[in-house]
């Protein structure tokens, strides 16, 4: 991706390697807009910090001490015209001077939009504090908070407009949801019940809250590990001793606890520190700051699907609700011991803890805090600031964790597979056409064993008339389903799958494309007597690339399918309605798919023009105002009504990026790949949430965008929908990039040829 060095986002922040929470947030926040927006929008810190250290990321430095620091600073950003706004992370101790007034230094001087991320919010200030508040908001276009309870003080306490007051929650990182079990074999802890506590250790975290609290729960739980992870805040250590960790080690021993008590000493590395959260039974979160507005220890904790036992501080109280945890007293230890051991007698409740946590943070992925972070950028930065999205690399993992030796597995909980869901021919086809996309781009001879893996699911779902069942049991069973539910469409997309396979027998082994033909062709007997709309489609489009490799007589039967979508087309179509049906359901862009796949094999113009009709009022109702919007399964969208919002599938924003690629590449009109891009960027944030429907993480796709959550179990319709769209956006970068090489290869002149004669 190019980058665009005309747009530089400058955090004023402390930076690694200065170890305090706010250095750490700002590194984050900087890695996830980096991970969503790649280089094409550059990060760069101004480090409040006494070294001065200057690399690719830390620009400037300001001795927070130094009042002269400010003002010189800021004349220097003020010469970078790529710089077009500062990121000021603001506590009232990073800075010199009373309150840090030598921050006023630094912003009399700057000529650039600032906008503030306010890490602590006093309430009911003295005046001198309010007003002093106030000026330093005077200078910004925009004050973020990361709780609702900071943002009701500023504008009740310090009267700030809350017009300019925006709410990010603190990022969470990503995690893979699984059982607390396999982590712990994982770092050796597998015969203890775990309770942890982590963060740079001071007084405020007043941990002996927890230790007291133990020789209670140990007497209900006697293999209980109370692990207490992270190294002392700098600032508490003076002339190299460290007070408050000797004291805590000191009541360890008066207390007996050496046996239930580890000390993680170190700075934890992110991997490192997930994988004791999510090894984590229950974690006990101990300040004693009534006033601490938000922590990032408590986010990263729920974030890591752990139960919680937590004092009641600002944060605690908004965010965590009998779902997650439960709230106790400050420096109350009997209390702490109660919850604790409340938790410890009740598996279920535990486990569904874990799992409200997990779903209430997976709003605040790093990845969803970077998308509102730049959208605050946009409306403070005077002039357009132009992003686009990263795409991440294509990844197979979830598809893989969910295919057994018998097929692709349906559903999923979050990302676990669940095997009692079953397995269906619909998801089978379609992950075998995924597959064979990404063969053909990568060729992995490993990812033969998956394409094998799903025909032979098909293979056993054919019948001895050539028509398939669409439901097996985990145990191979036929399931009662296919006995009262319409095959017609999953029926559909096995043609649909074993055409893919034919039409890359250039690039598969000999033996899946003889197996797939077969198939196929027991089935063409029935593929005429189709009449369910989609699964026309499916059936049309599975002919056309059978044909691309086998020249068949089966065209007279998209002759025969097409008409009859011809005939609904006719039948339906009206001024401003022109479908083939009085209502949009799923999948509509398949329709005017199989016209054109018609129109390509038979050259029939009338195919041609109701593929154009039809799929340009289709767009008209998915691409307003350069958004994506699919038809909501909220009841479909039915003609003169209007139609319902939300309830959002992976399936519709796949298949209409897989039309939009057939329609670029017959009439190679641009506007088609820019709509194949707004669409896909749906899955990356842009839909009306504002959050990502791909898991980094697992590789997965979360199976709906509702009114206001994700759905975020992980089925396999979804995630090979997602897979689908990102490897056709992937072959555009690469014919776009062939293209871009052919136009500035270097011209050769061609050598005269002279003959003897000429000579």
């Amino acid at each position: 991706m190019k980058i665009n060095t005309l747009h530089k986002i400058l955090f004023l922040s402390t930076f690694p390697p200065t170890q305090c929470g706010i250095a750490t947030y700002t590194q984050d926040t900087i890695s996830a807009i980096t991970n969503v927006f790649g280089e094409n929008l550059v990060c760069e810190i101004c480090d409040i910090s006494k070294n001065k250290i200057v690399n690719n990321k830390v620009r400037f430095t300001i001795n927070s001490k130094i009042k002269a620091d400010y003002s010189k600073i800021a004349k220097e950003i003020n010469n970078d015209n790529t710089i077009k706004l500062i990121h000021i992370q603001h506590e009232f101790g990073l800075f010199g001077g009373t309150y840090g007034n030598y921050l006023l230094d630094f912003l009399d001087v700057l000529k650039k939009p600032v906008t503030f991320t306010f890490h602590s919010v006093i309430p009911n200030p003295d005046k001198k504090l309010m007003d002093f508040v106030k000026l330093l908001i005077s200078y910004s276009n925009s004050v973020i908070v990361m709780t609702q309870r900071s943002k009701r003080i500023l504008i009740d306490n310090y009267g700030v407009d809350k017009k300019i007051i925006e709410f990010v929650p603190h990022g969470t990182h990503s995690v893979n949801y699984e059982s607390s079990k396999y982590v712990k074999h994982k770092i050796n802890l597998e015969h203890r019940t775990i309770l942890s506590t982590f963060g740079l250790l001071s007084s405020g975290k007043s941990i002996e809250t927890a230790l007291k609290a133990l020789p209670e729960i140990i007497r209900h739980t006697p293999n209980v590990l109370y692990l207490i992870l992270g190294k002392t805040h700098p600032n508490t250590i003076e002339n190299n001793k460290d007070t408050y960790r000797d004291s805590l080690k000191a009541l360890v021993e008066e207390l007996k606890l050496e046996n239930h008590v580890n000390f993680i000493n170190h700075y934890l590395e992110i991997d490192e520190l997930l994988d004791y959260l999510k090894a984590t039974d229950i974690y006990l979160f101990t300040s004693k700051d009534a006033n601490q507005a938000v922590s990032g220890t408590f986010a990263y904790a729920m974030s890591c699907a752990c139960p919680i036992v937590a004092t009641a501080i600002p944060h605690t109280n908004e965010v965590l609700s009998s779902n997650e945890g439960i709230l106790v007293d400050i420096e109350n230890s009997k209390q702490m011991a109660i919850g604790t051991i409340k938790l410890l007698s009740d598996d279920k409740l535990r486990e569904s803890m874990a799992l409200s946590a997990f779903e209430k943070t997976k709003a605040s992925s790093w990845n969803n805090v970077a998308l509102k972070l730049i959208n605050i950028y946009k409306k403070s930065i005077h002039e357009p600031l132009k992003t686009s999205y990263n795409y991440p690399p294509i990844k197979l993992d979830h598809l893989k964790k969910m295919t057994t030796d018998l097929g692709i597995i349906q559903f999923s909980k979050i990302s676990e597979p669940d095997i009692n869901s079953g397995y269906t021919l619909d998801d089978n086809a379609r992950a075998l056409i995924v597959m064979c996309m990404y063969y053909k781009q990568y060729k992995k001879s490993s990812d033969l064993l998956y394409i094998n893996t799903y025909l032979a699911f098909i293979e056993r779902c054919q019948t001895d008339s050539g028509t398939f069942i669409n439901y097996v049991d985990k145990n191979n069973n036929t399931h009662i389903k296919n006995d009262y539910v319409n095959l017609e469409d999953s029926n559909a997309r096995a043609i649909w799958a074993l055409g893919t396979i034919v039409s890359l027998k250039k690039h598969l082994p000999k033996t899946f494309v003889t197996r797939a033909k077969l198939c196929f062709l027991q089935s063409t007997l029935w593929m005429q007597t189709t009449l369910s709309p989609r699964a026309i489609g499916f059936v049309i489009k599975g002919i056309y690339l059978y044909n691309s490799a086998e020249q068949d007589k089966s065209i007279s039967i998209i002759e025969k399918l097409s008409k009859n979508l011809i005939t609904n087309y006719d039948v339906h179509a009206i001024k401003n309605w022109n479908w083939f049906e009085n209502y949009l359901t799923y999948a509509n862009s398949v329709l005017p798919e199989a016209m054109l796949y018609s129109y390509l094999i038979t050259g029939n113009d009338s195919y041609k023009r109701v593929a154009i009709e039809s799929f340009d009022f289709l767009l008209s109702k998915m691409f307003i105002n350069d958004h994506f919007k699919v038809i909501s399964n909220k009841g479909w969208y039915k003609r003169d009504t209007t139609p319902n919002e939300y309830g959002e599938q992976p399936i519709d924003v796949s298949y209409t990026i897989q039309t939009l690629n057939l329609f670029y590449k017959t009439f190679g009109d641009p506007m088609y790949k820019k709509m194949m891009q707004i669409a896909f960027d749906w899955f990356l944030g842009k839909n009306h949430l504002n959050q990502f429907m791909y898991d980094h993480t697992t590789g997965g796709c979360y199976d709906g965008l509702e009114k206001r959550n994700v759905n975020l179990n992980q089925g396999a319709e979804s995630s090979i929908c997602y897979l689908m769209g990102r490897i056709i956006m992937e072959q555009q970068t690469a014919i776009s990039a062939e293209k871009l090489i052919q136009l500035y290869k270097p011209k050769v002149n061609t050598p005269l040829l002279l003959s003897n004669k000429n000579i």
